[in-house]
């Protein structure tokens, strides 16, 4: 919702900075998403005075003129020169005042003003008409400036649309703050002032006519339509509209159009109401009148609204139609392009109504249009001020439209509603604030935010909630608006009282925090993505559907790009790695904990599991005079995992390359499943070169994902006692050669388990390969081994006859031989 700060100002008296209310907004609950000066877009663009008008050497319309614009250009010799602009329009003549936009103006819509050549002439600026300006829709010539306008002022100055425009992001709670007189009851509930709204009143009715001889409406679903008012205006004359009105159109954020819908626009931003205007003589006649029947659409009935496009409705949608067959509005949307307003319109069907918030909603996302109508009516509209807002717009078509206003209103109203009465308790809503609130305040504030305020004789308070705070329903509803105006800032800090209560993490919860207290330690900084994705996440991933479970969809996403719960914490991770390389950050070490949402076929709700994974792409730090860069590969990562399972103390673990089409997201070869006996904890790996381009990720990136909730399971709080030796080792290295197909893993097994108790430790410190000396298809694997008893020192015959065992055994077992 953007509030125009000198619109505000003719509603309530506000501070004087624009700041001060915009801390007082955030303060009470109303987010300001940016503080802007509309007014900025007139920079380089100044009054001025036409000196000369010459016709154009090569043209039939078009003049070449010299304009004055003072200070703003000067000659050789320091004083003022016109510019030579050449100009198309015709209404002009020389003498006039005018608007003038110097090379270097940007005008409303992107153009930008060079000095340029027009079938031969040098033009140096442009002579501005209103709808260049943005100030409204005429563009059938330059705008003409009264004769004793200044000449060579900036025209923000003169016309004195400078403005300030609070762009304020309103919660869904609050459909009365998306209008400036709720915004303006907002602020008089906040600084505790009256309102001085005037609003404009019908001077004349044409009591010649009734608008029931005129017009009829019928309501055929009251489940999508709770209230429909109907006026009608003649002799509407469509032109552009008074400077006032289109300047506030478009200090909301709208562009002004001409007189007809700018005025519907304004009353929707005044009121909160949305209005729409039908060409009454678009409408079919019988019996002498109109027969508008809102209804239910039709499965697979045509629309073509006022963007061009054709829509396909459906039967939860509601329509307006005429007489009960052709739709001429999708309701609360967007009207169709054939009962559109033109400039052949003479008479207009003014509708204000209420259409249900939910329909409303289903009907916009599904459709993909989304309109300040719909906007509002997905939040609910107030249904008890349609006659209202009907008869200020009628007034308006009255003044800006020089329309005669038909007697009457139509007001089929079959669902009424009426207000809400809430009991509030001063000492209850004082207990639960934490501090005494007056109660003189709560009821101040209260009547400021429209509540009609009884005491009774037991001391509570008797509410009456208005209509247009549907968000108001309980006695706490009532404390939260007095609470958030008194201040949560003037409430002091306590500690909450408990009895009989100790506080603690459980077991899951420490363990949850030490695992990112490892991570962290290992270099990784924690992230914070959506649980939402897109449909083709897995795909775009190259993971499989396998052991994920069924897709869970969203039944009405924001947006289609997350439209399903997610069933993999990568996908966010390779976003977050695009989006810091695409803004220069390349050395990218990020981990995430979450919950995964895996569906099952009939049934209610999903299979949720938690997950733990982490992405390293770029090097560990930047590049130094003693530290060249240094990629981050699968050994990176893996020792992140390896080090992650030793801190919690997981056993058994050990590591088996990633095959198969399970895992074709990952670079072969260079990928391991972890697990912890027989148990699959995850994977570690490289993300496959393809994957990455479709990420639009330059450099390697290694990524692991491990089942947090399997990780819980198998940490331990203590490691097993073991006393240490105070006898020295033996050292002693081992070369054995053997096929490529080998592992590292299958040797460290191999030679632990024929050790026996004396070895204490296996290093792999080397590995060889060369087909003249070791052999093709073979490889040399050199550990260093490490020998010690825990009750004497070894003697090199123990320790060689262990050690002869050991290489028997091992050489048999793996086919090898030892490398001389």
């Amino acid at each position: 919702m953007k509030v125009s700060y000198n619109w505000l100002k003719d509603l309530i008296d506000v501070p004087e900075s624009p700041e001060e209310l915009s801390r007082e907004y955030i303060r009470t609950g109303t987010e300001v998403e940016a503080i802007e000066t509309v007014g900025d877009a007139f920079d380089h663009i100044v009054t001025a005075q036409v000196v000369s008008k010459e016709p154009h050497p090569d043209s039939d319309h078009m003049w070449v003129t010299l304009v004055d614009v003072g200070r703003f250009n000067l000659g050789e010799d320091g004083e003022p020169a016109p510019l030579q602009i050449v100009c198309g329009a015709q209404n002009f003549n020389a003498g006039d005042h005018i608007v003038t936009a110097l090379v270097g103006a940007e005008l409303p819509g992107g153009v930008k003003i060079k000095k340029s050549k027009l079938r031969g002439v040098m033009s140096c600026g442009m002579n501005c008409s209103a709808r260049e300006l943005g100030l409204g829709s005429d563009h059938s010539g330059i705008m003409i400036l009264p004769e004793d306008a200044p000449v060579g002022v900036p025209f923000a100055d003169y016309y004195q649309t400078a403005d300030t425009v609070l762009d304020c992001e309103i919660t869904p709670n609050r459909p009365d703050c998306l209008s400036m007189m709720g915004m303006a009851q907002e602020t008089s509930a906040i600084f505790d002032r009256d309102t001085h709204i005037e609003l404009p009143q019908i001077l004349h009715e044409d009591t010649s006519v009734h608008v029931e001889d005129l017009v009829e409406v019928r309501i055929d679903a009251p489940e999508l339509c709770s209230r429909y008012t109907a006026r009608v205006v003649r002799g509407v004359k469509i032109g552009p509209s008074p400077d006032w009105l289109a300047e506030r159109v478009a200090a909301a954020g709208m562009r002004p159009i001409n007189n007809v819908v700018d005025v519907t626009n304004y009353v929707m931003m005044l009121t909160g109401q949305p209005l729409h205007a039908f060409d009454l003589g678009k409408l079919s006649e019988r019996d002498g009148r109109r027969h508008v029947v809102v209804r239910a659409a039709r499965e697979g009935e045509q629309i073509q609204t006022l963007d061009g496009q054709d829509r396909t409705l459906e039967p939860d949608m509601c329509v307006i139609t005429d007489d009960g067959a052709r739709p001429v509005c999708l309701a609360g949307v967007m009207g169709s392009l054939d009962s559109e307003i033109d400039e052949t319109t003479h008479d207009v069907l003014l509708e204000a109504a209420c259409f249900d918030s939910s329909h409303i909603s289903r009907t916009s996302r599904n459709l993909s249009l989304i309109s300040e109508a719909s906007i509002r009516y997905e939040r609910q509209v107030d249904r008890t001020r349609c006659p209202e807002v009907s008869s200020i717009a009628a007034a308006l078509f009255e003044q800006c439209c020089g329309a005669t206003v038909v007697s009457g209103a139509i007001d089929v109203y079959p669902v009424p509603v009426e207000p809400r009465v809430i009991g509030l308790r001063p000492e209850r809503a004082c207990a639960i604030s934490g501090v005494e609130i007056p109660t003189d305040f709560m009821v101040a504030r209260l009547r400021r935010l429209g509540c009609t305020v009884a005491e009774e004789t037991d001391g509570t308070l008797s509410v009456t909630v208005p209509t247009n705070r549907p968000d108001l329903e309980r006695e706490i509803d009532l404390i939260e608006e007095i609470l958030r105006l008194w201040g949560m800032d003037r409430v002091p800090a306590t500690i909450p009282a408990a009895r009989n209560h100790i506080g603690g993490l459980t077991h899951d919860q420490r363990l949850v925090r030490r695992v990112g207290e490892i991570l962290r330690a290992c270099g990784l900084n924690e992230t914070i993505s959506y649980a939402f994705a897109a449909p083709g996440d897995l795909e775009r991933t190259g993971m499989t559907e396998e052991g994920r479970g069924v897709p869970v969809k969203i039944m009405r996403p924001l947006v289609a790009e997350q439209s399903e719960m997610r069933r993999t914490l990568l996908p966010g991770l390779l976003i977050s790695v695009a989006y810091n390389e695409a803004h220069g950050s390349e050395n990218v070490h990020l981990y995430e904990m979450g919950t995964l949402f895996h569906g099952r076929e009939n049934a209610s709700l999903p299979k949720e599991r938690q997950s733990v994974a982490g992405v390293l792409s770029g090097a560990w730090g930047d590049v130094t005079w003693n530290q060249p860069r240094k990629p981050l590969r699968f050994f990176d990562g893996k020792g992140v995992v390896e080090e992650l399972l030793a801190q919690l103390r997981v056993e058994k673990v050990r590591f088996r390359p990633a095959e198969g089409e399970g895992y074709a997201f990952l670079q072969p070869g260079r990928g391991a499943e972890v697990l912890s006996g027989g148990t699959v904890l995850g994977w570690v790996g490289e993300i496959h070169p393809e994957v990455r381009e479709r990420y639009d990720i330059a450099l390697p990136v290694v990524a692991f994902e491990l089942s947090l909730d399997a990780l819980l399971r198998a940490a331990r709080d203590q490691a097993a006692y073991r006393g240490f030796s105070t006898f020295p080792s033996v050292d002693v290295d081992l070369a054995i050669v053997v096929d490529e197909s080998v592992t590292c893993e299958t040797l460290v097994q191999r030679l632990t388990s024929a050790g026996g108790k004396l070895l204490r430790d296996v290093r792999l410190f080397d590995v060889y390969r060369d087909a003249e000396r070791v052999g093709e298809g073979k490889k040399s694997m050199a550990f260093a081994l490490t020998y010690r008893a825990d009750d004497h020192t070894l003697t090199s015959e123990e320790v060689e006859r262990v050690h002869g065992k050991l290489v028997t055994k091992v050489c048999k077992a793996v086919g090898g031989e030892v490398r001389g």
